[in-house]
């Protein structure tokens, strides 16, 4: 009766165990999703703004939608991880969509794409390196196929004569810039959420972010005075309505949304095989820019598509390993 006692509950730990790590996948994967969209949306504001008000718009409404969590929960922060929490907002916010967006308006959207489609093989190897995390043969070979799949999506639609014609190697560098600190900001992030909760880590860090983010723009304004140039006000008054409902999507959707829900999602299953769904964003993005552009996707297209879909499904029905207890230790 004991042994049978035991079995039940051990059924049930790992059924329990095993609907976790689904979910997480599955906020991994719809966080990907929304964030392909953010360039779509992005691209409006940017007819009527530059770079740094664009980002700051969008994270003030992110701020927005994550009042609630700021209102209702509390939490207390030791000073190391008062150390990380600032890290992470100073890399995955003012740091990383600065030299992100900057770098998209230097490049081409192929050359920006194909670079944060190597995303995934990036976060695995940091999460080896830094994190403890191990990869078989298995994962790596689909985290692989899933990066070759982004590719063929970006480059298999023909792409308009219009905008920026050529690459440029400041553009590539700011945007490989991009995600090395996205990389810091996503490894510092999960050692927060051993001792806090997403909601938490989510909230805090997008408020801290944001922060840095006025205060640099503050700065860089006060220096143009003090130089004696001419400072522009912040585009408000003419701003169109279209444009405002783009940034309040990619604040509160493309960007406090998917934020917790990628937070909550590599909080119960490995940051190196939830990166699998990063690849998502160029490849939703690439397809969202061709359709714009009145351009058709074509069989490689496809065929990248069907090798992303197959890669995350090898990695979320793959039994592996639990997480490391330590993160950045």
């Amino acid at each position: 009766m004991a042994e049978s006692s035991i079995l039940g509950r051990n059924r049930a730990a790992d059924s329990g165990s095993g609907r976790l790590r689904f979910l997480g996948y599955a906020a991994c994967a719809l966080a990907g999703t929304l964030w392909g969209t953010g360039f779509y949306w992005g691209r409006l504001a940017l007819d009527e703004m530059n770079v740094e008000h664009m980002v700051l718009y969008r994270f003030l409404f992110a701020c927005l939608g994550m009042a609630p969590v700021m209102i209702t929960e509390r939490a207390r922060l030791k000073a190391a991880e008062m150390r990380t929490m600032l890290m992470a907002a100073l890399f995955g916010i003012p740091i990383q969509f600065l030299l992100q967006f900057h770098g998209l308006a230097l490049t081409t959207v192929s050359h920006a794409s194909l670079m944060i489609g190597a995303m995934p093989v990036l976060l695995a190897a940091a999460a080896a390196l830094f994190a403890g995390e191990q990869l078989d043969w298995l994962g790596w070979l689909a985290l692989c196929g899933s990066t070759v799949g982004a590719a063929m999506v970006v480059l298999g639609g023909n792409r308009a004569t219009t905008g920026r014609e050529t690459p440029s190697l400041e553009g590539d560098l700011l945007v490989i810039a991009s995600l090395v600190t996205a990389l810091a900001w996503i490894l510092l992030s999960k050692k927060l959420m051993q001792t806090h909760s997403p909601r938490v880590v989510t909230a805090y860090t997008i408020y801290s972010g944001t922060a840095m983010l006025v205060i640099w723009l503050a700065g860089s304004r006060l220096l143009e005075f003090l130089m004696g140039q001419r400072v522009e006000p912040f585009p408000f008054r003419h701003v169109s309505t279209t444009a405002w409902i783009a940034l309040a999507i990619s604040g509160l959707l493309c960007t406090a949304t998917t934020t917790l829900l990628w937070n909550w999602g590599i909080h119960h299953v490995p940051a190196s095989r939830a990166g699998v769904f990063l690849n998502i964003e160029p490849a939703l993005g690439s397809i969202l820019g061709v359709e714009l552009l009145g351009e058709k996707l074509g069989p490689f297209a496809w065929l990248g598509g069907a090798l992303i879909l197959a890669a995350a499904i090898t990695l979320t029905t793959h039994r592996h390993r639990p997480d490391p207890a330590v993160i950045l230790e």
